[in-house]
């Protein structure tokens, strides 16, 4: 099988990011699109992002052989209903969404008998939008494709092609398995910058402005994944909740320990564990997922 037509659905930093990495990849791949808000329509529109803004998510999947639907966890069986009248039937239907399980049972539901494979590149910012998304957001990033049992494996190959072409490692993996990784390294981390900031905003005795004006680089660093857009946040911490609230009993654990360790003074306990983390930032940048340049690469002032 081969994609010569895409369908982006949704179009902020994920829907545009794919439609603009066609376009400067020059691919093969006609680009058509919707979004349901008409203001974003019109924005993707003169920003070009794909090639033909629709009016309607029917007409924008029409002869589509790959329909991606790029919006909130908890919209996709809205997404999939809304595009179900228009769809081909050779169609692959896929995703971006943070988590899977819950997706991927939304999909079936909403479109029984379609070609269902979901998939979620691991890439993304702060930014939401249509003024969000860049031509080179996937490049040199993980996309893990979780194919459900019975896949057909020429339209496994065709989605697992596509993401390659645009800049994309692929790995395979079980749905429950990437809902659990995906709460250790994203859906936690966002949980406890949500958290942190909310807390320093809360204390009664450093008035907000001075959280604001004397931010470290700790804070602000976890002011910027708190900046990441609320309601795609709030959709992926209830689609995955169970592998959310089984990793956060392990953190919960974890900080336990560490508040005994600081209690009771315990120097080398500390120092154990920081060494360990530290190893594991090592081990980031070696993968090639973060800059290894002091302060993340921030430029500076003279």
């Amino acid at each position: 099988m081969t994609i010569r037509r895409v369908a982006i659905i949704g179009l902020g930093l994920l829907g545009g990011s794919i439609g603009l990495a066609v376009k400067a990849r020059s691919l093969a791949i006609a680009t058509t699109g919707w979004d349901r808000d008409p203001a974003v329509r019109a924005r993707a529109a003169e920003r070009g992002l794909v090639e033909t803004v629709c009016a309607t998510a029917e007409d924008a999947v029409a002869a589509a052989d790959l329909v991606i639907l790029c919006v909130p966890v908890g919209a996709m069986g809205d997404a999939a209903r809304a595009i179900a009248p228009g769809l081909a039937p050779h169609a692959i239907i896929s995703d971006v969404g943070s988590s899977k399980e819950a997706v991927a049972t939304a999909l079936a539901e909403a479109l029984p008998g379609a070609c269902i494979i979901p998939a979620h590149p691991v890439a993304g910012t702060e930014q939401s939008g249509p003024d969000a998304g860049f031509a080179t957001l996937f490049a040199g990033r993980w996309c893990i494709i979780t194919p459900p049992e019975g896949c057909d494996p020429t339209q496994l190959e065709a989605l697992s092609a596509f993401w390659t072409a645009l800049g994309s490692k692929v790995e395979l993996m079980d749905a429950a398995h990437h809902d659990l990784v995906l709460a250790v390294t994203s859906h936690i981390p966002h949980l406890i910058a949500y958290t942190i900031v909310g807390t320093a905003s809360d204390l009664e005795d450093v008035t907000q402005s001075e959280v604001i004006k004397y931010s470290a680089g700790g804070f602000r660093d976890f002011t910027r994944i708190a900046a990441s857009d609320p309601v795609m946040w709030r959709d992926v911490f209830l689609s995955n909740k169970g592998a959310v609230l089984e990793m956060l009993g392990r953190f919960t654990e974890d900080l336990t320990a560490m508040q005994r360790a600081i209690r009771s003074a315990d120097g080398d306990a500390l120092f154990d564990l920081f060494t360990r983390t530290r190893a594991i930032r090592r081990q980031v940048i070696e993968q090639g997922q973060d800059d290894e340049r002091p302060d993340f690469g921030r430029e500076h002032g003279a």
